[in-house]
């Protein structure tokens, strides 16, 4: 019984030694690799922020400052799994072949994905738009408030977030409302083929002259626009400061309107004259 008992310990002990030897041979590495992580995850930190701080100091445009910190945190945690696994003994071979493998997969995988990084390199170099700019994009406008690694982030006037993929932004039409530091309000106005044409051009540009918005040069106008069925359109064409558009395009529809208003110069409804014929009464009737 006792050399049973014996014996049964003696395999026993043998299967464990060899299922756990390993590991404790193993155990300095790990302990090493977790250590390694560990301060690696924590310089990985420092770094950001002392990048961060390098950009800002030197005025880099904020949208290329947080994409490149992007790419650069995705690197370095990458660059420190390697050296840990090597730590560990790994084969840098099967490294770099578990590496490539997965990166067939994850491309093929994640096509769309990689457009959009491409995209986002696109946009940073090519630089159609930057920081706080006004655009319209895939049928969205707002501000651009940052370009990560797969999407733009854009606000919405009415403080909505959107974000618009950028292999979209990047392949599609941009409008930038606010790269140049001045636009032209075109605006419309139809006045009644019986109004005075100077007259209302009068109108017209005093309320341009009244908008503190409205710059002096270039010089605004009134130019006739088309013939309508039922009115004369007028186009008024005024300059501002590109932040100023909004303001001065809702400050001239109401005042124009008032100003029509008080100098009896009429904004015609759509309407059609119908003529009938006079009946022709049978004189033998």
């Amino acid at each position: 019984m006792v050399d049973t008992v014996g014996e049964e310990v003696k395999q026993t002990s043998g299967i464990l030694n060899k299922i756990f030897q390993p590991m404790l041979d193993k155990l300095p590495s790990m302990i090493f690799a977790i250590l390694f992580l560990l301060i690696g995850f924590f310089l990985v930190k420092q770094i950001m922020r002392i990048l961060k701080r390098a950009f800002n100091r030197s005025n880099m445009d904020g949208i290329m400052s947080s994409f490149i910190r992007s790419v650069a945190k995705i690197v370095l945690y990458v660059l420190l799994i390697v050296i840990a696994l090597s730590i560990l003994d790994v084969p840098m071979d099967s490294i770099v072949a578990v590496i490539a493998s997965a990166g067939v997969a994850v491309g093929l995988a994640l096509k769309d994905s990689l457009s959009n990084l491409a995209g986002g390199f696109i946009i940073l170099f090519s630089k159609p738009l930057k920081e706080g700019d006004t655009i319209e994009a895939d049928g969205v406008t707002g501000k651009v408030e940052a370009i990560t690694i797969l999407y733009t982030r854009i606000v919405t006037a009415d403080n909505k977030t959107v974000f618009i993929p950028n292999g979209v932004v990047a392949s599609g039409k941009i409008i930038n409302y606010t790269d140049k530091d001045t636009r032209r309000v075109d605006l419309n106005f139809g006045i009644s083929y019986e109004d005075d044409i100077d007259a209302a051009r009068k109108v017209l540009l005093e309320q341009v002259q009244a908008a503190p918005e409205a710059l002096a040069e270039p010089e605004a106008k009134v130019v006739v626009f088309s013939h309508d069925d039922s009115a004369v359109v007028l186009q008024l064409q005024v300059w501002t400061k590109s932040e100023n558009y909004w303001q001065l395009h809702y400050r001239l529809l109401e005042d124009v309107k008032k100003a029509f208003d008080s100098h009896g110069i009429s904004i015609p409804y759509p309407q059609m004259d119908v003529h009938m014929p006079e009946e022709t009464t049978d004189s033998n009737s």
